[in-house]
């Protein structure tokens, strides 16, 4: 399918009926619908049915979570099978991982959790991301993670870290713009010096989602929590790093306390509205 991608959102069930239906015009041309394969991992059922109407009418993108390729175990083999199978079935646009762990021991872990950025955990990232790009038959994009806590044995600045795995393998970057606020928020960095820092030519597609301050901690423990709308702050970060390296695929990322389908097609428009006015700025 040919197209221009824009501004995309995370397709839920609930919203199936509407995202087939959503007419090709306006912000909504270049709309665009990204899933975590892991919850369409079966040999058939509903939801394999709604995604390949769906796909009929708008282009994918496959947004792993379970491969664990920061951890210290090999990606597991069957689900590399079966996250291939999906990608041959619908040949999305864009595929990507996160830049964490989450499995050991054959136990999956309820969230992606952190890695020290040194050498040995480089070598082990690159070869994790090698094995995995080769099994898919696709290039991966690799997504920056959110920081809750200061981890020592650090001897890499993160996007340092990102870049020199990306020169390695051959992947790009997905650059969480949301996780890059909610990371500076809580280690005491600059948002702004990050993101200037990001090699523009690496970065495949950016995320916007929306946080919350923790429950105890207040505005001291911001939490991606995905719940909310994107805030200002992460809005002025996108236009900030789009302005610079131009247009890129841009997701709104919900993943608690779904809304209609009409306001997440709002900040989907605002979204791709930004990204015009990237384009016409580069023009």
């Amino acid at each position: 399918m040919a197209f221009a991608p824009t501004a995309g959102l995370s397709l839920k069930p609930r919203h199936y009926a509407e995202a087939e239906a959503c007419p090709v015009v306006g912000a909504q041309a270049g709309l665009w619908f990204e899933v975590h394969p892991e919850n369409y991992m079966a040999e058939g059922g509903p939801r394999l049915h709604w995604l390949e109407r769906i796909r009929r009418a708008r282009p994918l993108s496959l947004h792993g979570v379970g491969l664990s390729l920061a951890g210290d175990e090999r990606p597991d083999r069957a689900h590399l099978a079966r996250f291939r199978a999906l990608i041959d079935r619908f040949e999305p646009f864009v595929v990507s991982e996160h830049l964490a762990w989450s499995r050991r021991g054959g136990v999956y872990h309820p969230d992606l959790l952190p890695i020290p950025r040194n050498d040995e955990m480089l070598a082990l990232v690159c070869d994790h991301i090698d094995e995995a790009q080769s099994a898919l038959g696709r290039r991966l994009l690799i997504e920056n993670p959110a920081a809750y806590l200061a981890l020592t044995g650090h001897d890499w600045d993160e996007v340092d870290f990102l870049a020199e795995v990306a020169r390695r393998t051959g992947c790009g970057l997905l650059i969480d713009v949301n996780n890059v606020h909610v990371s500076a928020s809580n280690m005491g960095f600059s948002a702004e010096t990050w993101i200037d820092a990001v090699p523009a030519e690496l970065v495949g597609e950016i995320h916007l989602a929306g946080h919350t301050p923790d429950p105890v901690w207040g505005e001291r423990l911001l939490i991606d929590s995905h719940d909310t709308p994107v805030s200002e702050a992460v809005w002025a970060l996108h236009a900030r790093l789009t302005d610079r390296i131009g247009n890129r695929p841009t997701l709104i990322e919900r993943d608690g306390a779904i809304p209609e389908f009409a306001v997440l097609l709002a900040e989907q428009a605002r979204a791709a509205q930004a990204l015009a006015a990237a384009t016409r700025l580069a023009a």
